[in-house]
């Protein structure tokens, strides 16, 4: 039998992070497993589809409501590539989602120990098991590749092939 741990699921949230930056979207990833295989994956579409809301975890919360026939998730794991955001991190809580698994920090918005943490709050009715840190490297160095590219054209300056 496959070892499908945690570097396996984010290795998929990665891939799809790539797809992000292939669109010139914010290259984020996300995957949720339940019973170990993949109900829902999305990359970052805000610019494409003009929705503040199409961040990955959002969309791929959506798949796997719909995959599962039922907006509790119980028993599922979300794989990030970035540490989620307010609104990601409530849509965490608000599914039952069991876990979250995040490649990298996001000290400017992240809402699971940076800025916040939502998903770990004893006010809320529901808390999430968190592990960060897989393949950190990969995801931040997308990310930052990314924006330094952006800083470059607006500055005039051609950007890099990603």
């Amino acid at each position: 039998m496959l070892d499908r741990g945690n570097e396996f699921f984010m290795e998929e949230a990665l891939r799809e992070a790539r797809k992000a930056l292939e669109e010139g979207e914010v290259p984020v990833g996300a995957v949720v497993v339940h019973g170990g295989e993949i109900i829902g994956r999305a990359h970052n579409q805000r610019e494409r589809l003009k929705d503040p809301t199409a961040h990955a975890e959002m969309v791929a919360l959506t798949q796997a409501a719909s995959a599962l026939d039922n907006w509790r998730l119980t028993g599922a794991t979300l794989y990030a590539t970035l540490e989620p955001c307010a609104m990601c991190a409530g849509a965490l809580v608000l599914a039952r989602v069991d876990r979250l698994v995040f490649a990298t920090a996001d000290p400017k918005a992240g809402a699971c120990g940076s800025l916040f943490d939502i998903v770990r709050d004893p006010r809320l009715n529901h808390r999430l098991d968190v592990e960060t840190g897989v393949c950190e490297a990969e995801a931040a160095s997308l990310l930052r590749d990314f924006f330094r590219s952006r800083r470059g054209s607006e500055r005039g300056e051609v950007p890099k092939r990603l």
